[in-house]
């Protein structure tokens, strides 16, 4: 698949934005008329600049308010027209784009402009170029790719054709099996873009809010399957109006764009037998948890986790590292003196360095995430010791992959000595398994770590919300698999003085600030953690108080939560959600007990609460980031 982005969806200079589409293994950019205006070199110089990228020039645009003018404007048109000729051809691009116009001055009219269009055409083709006409969601006369299709029909010149661009045929509603019928050889260009779902203008909405494939609400799979129904096999290319991507980083805006397209022809059966992936990775849960230490933090780690009911399992065989289990759930301890966790530690502090998910298949979930532009990890291992796939994650975690046919799955012999089980008898406290895993990571960040665990792994993404913190509001969205054995949730703030705003500050940078523990009787388990010296995090009583008012609890079990600090809530199906927190470890990270009754939510009416209580236990001041 031959894949394109244009300039404008990126930030910086001309050779910065080139530099990140080369760098993410596109083979051709759409050169925006206002990069190449703003860059002070000839359009040769430029040409010279993407070819030596490896790149092509799939498109020079725009060129707006054309058909239709009546005269003089109509000739001036031509005239402004033929001086981007002459640009096109030093810049080495074959193709302009022609916006359908949105002037005051334009008449409208099919057959006016076909004839124009044809003149334009006609005059390219002297020069061996091309025209592409495009039907902008609000242009005046022509809001339809059906209407530009048949300007274009009309027009019967070889020079001239349709570009599609999803977000002019989507954001309208517009059915896209009318573009079934269109000859492949009449559509010079593709053009993708995804937006969420918002009650805006058309224009407000495209020029500000659009994002990649897969990362909003519209159909554009069904778009796409349209395309390739016509037997299309040019450059499909990403035109990506978004004020956040043009203020972040372009490499990154980048490599999400080649991953959109990527998965977006794998889910659609088109990436080319040299490229091809395996299918996103089945879930089965998470293997285990590695906390980055050192032996200053590891034993007030270790008294933490000990209240929790964890017992220490097993010592690595070469290297400082524990394990410590409980129920179904591993917690590796590494505070190791060299390697990853530790050089992890350097950065980030005490913290959770990697999780490693328990899949169908180990090497196809690599082969998958690679294939998808996720960067793998080696490091080097011990005689005899397991070597896991693993790629980066967020903030530069890992990722590891094992899977019971590989034989991956038993690390804990072929790695661990058992400890003593004297010294460190195992006690059952109720806990079972990992029912989810939260990250915090900055606002700008959230599109792209939902497009990175829904194209890799099979999972799917729910409705975001936004959650009040005593210091501004937290994005909140989650993404998890039908079977709810891998549960992420994604938080993102733009102020630093929410919880997850600090957290980004003490950790420089994104990472895990929240593991939630799962039983299936949860005042059975924090009695048996208060009895080992756990101290859940305190809730106020006015919390309770106004349980009663809003699920009419009786006063029984109102007492049971009170005492324990347990949090309540409940579904509009009469599934319930009882929650549980310890306080957080070296304002980093924390855990949750939680117990699920036939509810499949996160408790996101008592995020507030919960929040609050620890804003108030932070070392720091309220409100002071």
């Amino acid at each position: 698949m031959k894949t394109s982005i244009a300039t404008v969806s990126l930030s910086g200079d001309l050779p910065e934005k080139l530099d990140a589409i080369a760098r993410a293994q596109f083979t051709g950019v759409e050169i925006f008329e206002n990069d190449f205006l703003t860059f002070d070199h000839s359009p040769a110089t430029v040409g010279r600049m993407v070819r030596d990228k490896g790149l092509t020039v799939t498109l020079f645009q725009p060129f707006r308010d054309f058909e239709g003018m009546p005269e003089p404007l109509r000739s001036r048109g031509l005239d402004r027209a033929e001086r981007k000729f002459d640009l096109m051809q030093e810049l080495g691009a074959d193709l302009l784009l022609i916006c359908s116009n949105v002037s005051p001055h334009a008449l409208g009219g099919v057959s006016r402009a076909a004839d124009d269009l044809r003149e334009l055409g006609e005059r390219a083709a002297k020069r061996g170029l091309r025209i592409g006409f495009e039907a902008l969601a609000w242009g005046r006369f022509v809001n339809d790719h059906r209407d530009a299709w048949e300007i274009v029909r009309r027009a019967d010149h070889p020079a001239v054709g349709l570009i599609l661009d999803s977000f002019h045929t989507l954001a309208r509603g517009i059915d896209v099996a009318s573009i079934r019928s269109i000859p492949s050889d009449r559509i010079f260009l593709v053009q993708l873009a995804d937006a969420p779902k918002l009650e805006l203008d058309l224009l407000s909405w495209s020029r500000h809010f659009r994002n990649m494939p897969g990362q909003g609400d519209l159909p554009v799979t069904a778009f796409m399957d349209a395309i390739w129904a016509t037997g299309y096999d040019g450059v499909v290319s990403l035109e990506i109006f978004n004020d956040q991507f043009r203020a972040g980083s372009a490499r990154a805006v980048a490599v999400d764009g080649k991953r959109s397209l990527v998965y977006l022809a794998d889910q659609l059966g088109q990436l080319d037998a040299a490229d091809s992936i395996p299918p996103r990775a089945i879930c089965r849960g998470v293997e285990f948890i590695e906390f980055a230490l050192n032996e200053a933090t590891i034993e007030e780690f270790r008294n933490l986790i000990g209240a929790l009911g964890f017992h220490l399992a097993g010592r690595h065989r070469s290297k400082q590292v524990e394990l410590w289990c409980q129920g179904d759930v591993n917690l590796v301890l590494n505070y190791e003196r060299e390697g990853f966790a530790h050089t992890f530690y350097l950065t980030h502090g005490p913290s959770v360095c990697a999780w490693c998910l328990k899949v169908a298949d180990a090497d196809a979930a690599e082969r998958r995430a690679s294939g998808l532009l996720a960067l793998p990890f080696r490091q080097a291992v011990g005689l005899g010791e397991l070597e896991m796939p693993a790629v980066r994650g967020v903030g530069g975690s890992l990722v590891y992959f094992v899977d019971d046919n590989s034989g991956l799955t038993r690390w804990r012999d072929i790695d661990f000595e058992a400890a003593n089980k004297e010294d460190h008898s195992p006690v059952q406290v109720g806990i079972t398994n990992v029912d989810h895993l939260s990250q915090s990571m900055e606002y700008d960040e959230m599109l792209s770590w939902l497009l990175y665990y829904g194209s890799i792994l099979d999972l799917n993404k729910t409705d975001g919300q936004d959650v009040a913190d005593p210091g501004g509001l937290v994005r909140s969205q989650v993404i998890q698999n039908d079977e709810r054995s891998l549960r992420i949730v994604l938080n993102g703030s733009q102020s630093r003085r929410t919880l997850s705003g600090r957290f980004l500050n003490e950790f420089l940078g994104s990472g895990t600030q929240h593991i939630a523990l799962a039983t299936k009787d949860i005042f059975a388990t924090v009695a048996a953690l208060q009895s080992r010296g756990f101290s859940p995090l305190p809730i106020p009583a006015n919390y309770y108080d106004d349980l009663i008012a809003r699920f009419g609890l009786d006063d029984d079990l109102i007492a049971r939560l009170r005492q324990a600090n347990i949090l309540y809530d409940r579904d509009t199906t009469g599934g319930e959600y009882f929650q549980c927190y310890t306080k957080v470890f070296a304002e980093r990270f924390f855990f949750e007990i939680v117990e699920r009754r036939g509810y499949d939510g996160y408790g996101a009416a008592n995020a507030p609460f919960r929040l609050a209580s620890q804003s108030r236990l932070s070392h720091r001041p309220e409100g002071v980031a």
